[in-house]
């Protein structure tokens, strides 16, 4: 078993694929999109395998794959079909914005995944223009009743906006009626390449909480799997359940069990933290398998304690002009 220096057990690994995504979300990237990073700088197919063979053998049993948007990548099927042959890996799931996904739903089932997580900010098609600059809202709803006939277990992520889907919570929620989905609010993060859009955080978790308190007052609350970030609960009849992810706010970073890899193998031992070291270059330096664990072993015991920590540690005090593509989402 994994740990860090304050105790944490480490078992998660959220792995970036590519930073290029076919949606210009107002909440990841400015509206023109990003400088794409050249491909010689993305790990191929053959080093994420070698890291994630090394860390699983280290200890980590579930890999969420993300991007940028991981089908984007041409050789995305590929690489989870050999990733999902790997021995000790538990659990591989994909976070995914559900536009290019739907008619490769059979074959993700097909070789064990069993989880994704898909992104859909509002069920309104011109909401949902404003919100990503593109129509896409029927192929992303498509992808949605393909997980779900094929009897993946669908998590729903909605990054609340203010003046941008706050109506949308209660429809969201509605979901949860006649489907059976975890419809999770995401607090908004400034990493969307430009920094924060607010003084302050506007819909903490508190407050979206309160919003759908209004339209179902009898919400229950329920109890949190190990690890969670999210605070779950049940409105009373409901197929589905809610979440809400205190992501700005960090609370639970006490029980933080992940790592993240960059596309450009970095290795980020907090969301809000630097890079620690870039696997990716190890590997083309022809650093061995023992190395690199030692390595990586060294990187656990310097963690921070949260996300505040881990800012502060970043040395100056600019806010976070990353963007979730660059950083995996």
């Amino acid at each position: 078993m994994l740990t860090d220096n304050h105790g944490r057990t480490i078992n998660y690994l959220r792995l970036a694929v590519t930073d290029r995504c076919n949606l210009r979300c107002f909440y990841c990237m400015p509206e023109k999109g990003l400088d794409w990073l050249a491909r010689k700088e993305l790990m191929t197919s053959e080093e994420m395998l070698r890291i994630c063979s090394l860390l699983i053998g280290m200890g980590v049993t579930k890999i969420r794959i993300t991007g940028g948007e991981p089908f984007v990548r041409k050789d995305i099927m590929s690489f989870l079909s050999e990733l999902s042959s790997m021995p000790d890996l538990s659990t591989l799931t994909i976070t995914t914005n559900g536009v290019l996904t739907a008619p490769l739903v059979p074959e993700l089932k097909k070789i064990g995944v069993k989880t994704v997580n898909l992104s859909l900010d509002t069920l309104d098609r011109d909401r949902f223009f404003a919100i990503t600059h593109r129509d896409e809202l029927p192929e992303v709803m498509e992808t949605l009743n393909q997980l779900l006939s094929h009897e993946i277990e669908v998590k729903i992520n909605a990054v609340v906006m203010d003046g941008k889907n706050i109506e949308d919570i209660l429809s969201l929620v509605e979901l949860t009626r006649s489907l059976p989905v975890s419809m999770r609010f995401i607090e908004e993060m400034p990493f969307n390449g430009q920094g924060s859009h607010y003084d302050k955080l506007v819909w903490d978790h508190v407050r979206i909480l309160g919003k759908i308190r209004e339209k179902y007052p009898t919400i229950q609350k329920l109890p949190d799997p190990l690890f969670s970030t999210s605070y779950n609960y049940r409105v009373p009849g409901h197929q589905g359940s809610v979440g809400i992810i205190a992501a700005y706010s960090r609370t639970f970073c006490g029980t933080c069990n992940r790592l993240r890899i960059t596309p450009t193998g970095i290795l980020k031992t907090c969301l809000y933290g630097e890079g620690v070291m870039n696997l990716r270059d190890h590997l083309r330096n022809g650093l061995s398998d023992s190395d690199i664990r030692q390595r990586l072993l060294q990187s656990f015991q310097g963690r921070a304690k949260d996300g505040w920590e881990a800012e502060r540690r970043r040395g100056h005090a600019e806010e976070l002009h990353e963007s979730m593509a660059r950083i995996g989402g």
